[in-house]
């Protein structure tokens, strides 16, 4: 038995941690969701609670309700994912061992058949992070869900738009968004897929496997190469992501 008296969260002591899960499981309403990651994972932090939650998030998980179950499988993964944690806590995929790899399966059944594409790259996310590719989760997912990520150029520092979806695949240091004329862009270079490895082998086979040529099109061009626009230094587009990270508001959110 956990003894949540002796652990923390974001609000200090865990003692409140069961009635919050067993309030999701009477009422699996948004706002107990997002009272629930904001007690394990705040602004992208993890807990001593955090970690011991994992089994319960589980069994949610395990849940016939897809929405819940859902949910459930995207905190769990940005917990084990979770860069800023309590010393001595980077063993988790030993030490929770038997709750990853049942997260893991569960979420690749989920993954097969995700609906809107918010969901499956969540979903993507949580699998990266049951897998341990501990720090891309988060990162990836916000680009490829708001199609632009923001990075700055390794040589003279401009902050930089890389561009991936419906308005094209290209880089410009100028507010795309907002111009009502064609701004100045480079288009990026995307990797042919066999010279992939690593990470984004593992993320292009995923999205061709579950049929989300679109996902895997973007992916091509995440793992590509990219020239500033200001500058003509050229830069691989995922190691700027790995460097930069998701905007902050973007952490600890119930998706």
């Amino acid at each position: 038995m956990t003894d949540w008296s002796r652990l923390t969260h974001a609000y200090g002591s865990a003692a409140d941690v069961p009635d919050l899960l067993d309030g999701i499981v009477s009422d699996p309403s948004p706002e107990r969701w997002n009272d629930l990651w904001a007690t394990l994972c705040h602004q992208g932090t993890v807990y001593e609670a955090s970690f011991a939650a994992l089994p319960r998030l589980v069994d949610l998980a395990g849940a016939d309700d897809r929405d819940q179950a859902v949910r459930a499988l995207v905190l769990a993964g940005a917990i084990v994912a979770g860069a800023d944690r309590p010393p001595g806590a980077d063993g988790v995929h030993v030490e929770h061992a038997g709750a990853v790899a049942s997260l893991l399966t569960l979420a690749n059944e989920r993954l097969r058949t995700a609906g809107d594409l918010q969901e499956y790259v969540h979903l993507l996310s949580s699998v990266l992070a049951f897998e341990g590719f501990a720090g891309w989760g988060e990162d990836l997912a916000w680009g490829l869900i708001h199609e632009e990520y923001e990075v700055s150029c390794p040589a003279c520092g401009v902050d930089l738009f890389v561009v991936i979806g419906d308005r094209g695949f290209f880089t410009t240091s100028e507010d795309y968004a907002l111009s009502d004329e064609d701004v100045e862009s480079v288009p990026l270079r995307p990797a042919a897929p066999g010279n992939l490895d690593g990470v984004g082998r593992r993320l292009h086979d995923l999205a061709l496997a579950d049929g989300r040529r679109e996902v895997a099109h973007a992916l091509a061009h995440v793992f590509g190469d990219a020239t500033c626009p200001d500058c003509a230094a050229d830069f691989l587009v995922a190691a700027r992501i790995g460097a930069e990270g998701p905007p902050a508001a973007h952490c600890g959110t119930g998706g």
